[in-house]
């Protein structure tokens, strides 16, 4: 058991381990042009930050009008998505100083996004990640994504972990809520700072209202070691 006690720590993907978000937007704004929805901006992108890219489609279709199947336009989407991410992600330097020193301390980790499998597993191979996070779970891979708290109660039990020794670690607004309806303490990093104000950071155990510009490896893991520092 490592010096954290019996912790468990559960990663969110997109915005927090990785800057990928610019990547989902450009594989939205092609995929959506391919199907006649011109102008996609960054700002309507916002909107489906921590949402699955599942239910992300859906909510296109009904919004836009598409009449394409969601299967359909989700293979193009993560086709395009993997041609991009392919290229170059790039990792939060910080956080991957987070996760190495978490795993010199022995504590289990888990991956728990809205992407698709393959979406996940390309980034934590193409990154070198996936040399410390195995465990990884899709919102494809169960009944709802976040908000629900289906992806992090599936990844609490795969590491054999009790939800009230995890702690989750996320950039939106939908996976925090995800995380408190779970039972489990969160490490908020906002991807979009002007939703740092939203009600669900609000139930973050630590909310770094800076984002990635304000997170580092040391204070986490002081904050993760302080059982004063947590709610």
């Amino acid at each position: 058991m490592s010096t954290l006690g019996t912790l468990s720590v559960v990663f969110d993907l997109d915005g927090t381990l990785v800057d990928s978000e610019p990547h989902y937007y450009e594989a939205g704004r092609q995929t959506l042009a391919a199907y006649g929805v011109p102008h996609f901006s960054w700002a309507e992108h916002e909107r489906y930050v921590g949402i699955s890219t599942r239910e992300t489609i859906a909510d296109w279709r009904e919004r836009y009008g598409i009449s394409a199947p969601l299967e359909e336009l989700l293979a193009v989407k993560n086709r395009r998505y993997l041609e991009l991410a392919g290229a170059a992600t790039r990792v939060y330097p910080e956080m991957r100083a987070f996760v190495e020193s978490l795993a010199a301390e022995g504590v289990p980790m888990a991956v728990a996004s809205g992407s698709s499998p393959e979406a996940i597993g390309a980034i934590l191979a193409g990154t070198g990640l996936d040399a410390q996070l195995r465990t990884v779970v899709s919102a494809d891979e169960v009944a709802h994504g976040k908000p629900a708290p289906d992806v992090f109660l599936e990844a609490a039990r795969r590491l054999g972990a009790d939800p009230a020794d995890c702690v989750v670690v996320e950039d939106a607004a939908p996976g925090v809520a995800a995380a408190h309806a779970a039972g489990m303490r969160c490490i908020a990093i906002p991807y979009v700072a002007a939703q740092a104000d939203a009600p669900e950071f609000a139930t973050a155990g630590l909310l770094l209202r800076g984002g990635q510009s304000e997170f580092t490896a040391r204070a986490a893991l002081a904050w993760l070691a302080n059982p004063a520092g947590r709610p």
